[in-house]
């Protein structure tokens, strides 16, 4: 995390706020997760370089960048037409340029590049989408902010076809996950 600078991912004037331990606005009425919450999840995510994750919710690129810096293969999905563009402008100054990057839906995933080792969700949903738990590997780990007004981080791992187990690991706020593009 020390390698990705943060300040450069965030809305001007809000560099002097950018390494508190906060979340942070970065348009289209999103945010950029706190410091501890990016640490947390991606560690949640227990992958090994090369490893394929899904990240849901590229936002400004600071959490990919982050997964990039890992040495893993990054799939990531936008929602917002703005905030895509400025994932692929943020990733590409900073060079950053091995992330797939895609404008759509994420409660589609990507099932194209799938199975994933892993898949990360930056934003809070009621439950993780069936279409993601189909593209996740055996042995690998779904990630998830689960709730409506307050969310548990919760990871999913899929333990064979059929069986997946659950654990849970505190209770935070996030935005909500949304259908369809913008």
């Amino acid at each position: 995390m020390e390698r990705v600078p943060r300040h450069l991912f965030i809305e001007k004037g809000l560099d002097h706020l950018a390494y508190l331990d906060r979340a942070l606005p970065i348009g289209a009425n999103q945010t950029i997760s706190q410091p501890y919450t990016v640490a947390m999840q991606t560690q949640l995510l227990s992958l090994s370089k090369w490893d394929l994750v899904l990240e849901i919710g590229t936002g400004c690129g600071y959490q990919t960048a982050i997964l990039l810096e890992l040495g893993l293969k990054v799939f990531s999905i936008e929602r917002q037409r703005e905030l895509y563009h400025a994932a692929i402008k943020n990733l590409t100054v900073l060079g950053y340029t091995s992330a797939l990057l895609h404008y759509g839906d994420g409660f589609e995933g990507l099932p194209q590049f799938a199975p994933f080792n892993g898949i990360l969700l930056t934003c809070g949903t009621s439950q993780v989408p069936q279409n993601l738990l189909k593209q996740l590997t055996t042995g690998g780990r779904i990630v998830a902010p689960i709730g409506v007004e307050v969310q548990t981080m919760t990871v999913v791992e899929r333990t064979d076809e059929e069986t997946f187990v659950e654990q849970s690991f505190g209770d935070y706020c996030f935005v909500p996950m949304l259908s369809g593009t913008q």
